[in-house]
C-alpha cells in the first residue's frame, strides 16, 4: 500500500517539486555527493530523514534504490492557512482535529473519514513518532483523504499554541477531564485525540484550554482512539447547530 520513490534522482527531483513525503529513508553510512544533496533538501522541504540498514532498502523496493527511498503520502498536504481559508470559504467557525502521535492506520483512517463526514476543515498530523499517511490510511479512510486538508505538524505543542493564537479553542480528549456534554464546544474548535494506549502526552494537556471526557457505563473504561474522536467529533457537531438556532 505505500507509493515509494527510489533511486537518487527521482527522490532529488521529487524533493525539488515539493511533493508530499511522509519521509526519506538513507542508507546508514551514506552522506556525499548527490545524497548530501538529499539530506539539504530534505531540511528545507521540512521532511524527516531517517537512517537505516541496506538491507531494509532492500526490503522496501525492489530495484537500484541507490540507498535513498522516499516514501510519499498519497495526498498533498496542505498548509494552516488553507485549513482556515476552507472554513472562510465556508461562512463556518473553523473546526480541526488535531491527532497526538497515533500509531495505528485504521485508528487514523477511521478518524479521517469521521471528520470528512462531521465537516471538519483540516487535519494537523505529526511529522514524528506517527502513523504516516499511507495508502493503509487513505484505503481505511474510504477515500476521505481527498477531501479533508491534511497539514503535517512538527512539534504539537508549537502548533497548538499557533492554533490558540488563531482564536481556537483547544479541547484534549482525556480521562480526567470534564464530561463533553457539560463543556461549551461552540465556536473556533481544535480537538485534539491521544495515542493509543497512553492517549495525550503530558505538554500536550498541558498546552489544551481544557480538557474533555466521556461518560463510561459500562465494566470497560475506554474507548479505542477512532471510536471516542467519532463521539466527540459529532458533539462538537451537535452544539454547534444548536448555537445556530
Amino acid at each position: 500500500m505505500e507509493n515509494f520513490i527510489f533511486g537518487r534522482n527521482a527522490v532529488l527531483e521529487a524533493l525539488r517539486s515539493g511533493h508530499s513525503l511522509n519521509k526519506v529513508l538513507i542508507q546508514e553510512g551514506l552522506q556525499t555527493g548527490s545524497i548530501k544533496e538529499v539530506f539539504a533538501l530534505a531540511k528545507e522541504n521540512n521532511v524527516v530523514v531517517e537512517k537505516v540498514k541496506a538491507e531494509k532498502l532492500d526490503k522496501l523496493v525492489k530495484g537500484k534504490h541507490q540507498g535513498v527511498v522516499a516514501i510519499a503520502a498519497p495526498v498533498s498536504f496542505v498548509s494552516l492557512d488553507d485549513v482556515f481559508a476552507k472554513a472562510a470559504a465556508r461562512h463556518e467557525e473553523p473546526f480541526i482535529l488535531v491527532l497526538d502521535e497515533l500509531q495505528d492506520p485504521q485508528n487514523v483512517g477511521a478518524l479521517i473519514r469521521t471528520a470528512d463526514a462531521a465537516g471538519v476543515h483540516g487535519v494537523l498530523i505529526p511529522q514524528r513518532h506517527a502513523c504516516p499517511l499511507n495508502g493503509t490510511v487513505a484505503k481505511i479512510s474510504a477515500g476521505a483523504v481527498e477531501y479533508v486538508p491534511v497539514v503535517q505538524i512538527g512539534n504539537i505543542n508549537l502548533a497548538i499554541e499557533e492554533l490558540q493564537r488563531r482564536g481556537c479553542w483547544v479541547v484534549g480528549a482525556d480521562m480526567s477531564g470534564t464530561s463533553y456534554y457539560e463543556t461549551n464546544l461552540q465556536g473556533a474548535v481544535a480537538l485534539v485525540i491521544g495515542a493509543e494506549g497512553k492517549g495525550l502526552g503530558r505538554l500536550v494537556k498541558e498546552h489544551c484550554d481544557v480538557l474533555i471526557s466521556l461518560p463510561m457505563a459500562g465494566g470497560v473504561n475506554s474507548l479505542n482512539a477512532s471510536a471516542a474522536g467519532a463521539v466527540l467529533m459529532y458533539a462538537i457537531v451537535e452544539q454547534r447547530k444548536k448555537g445556530k438556532v
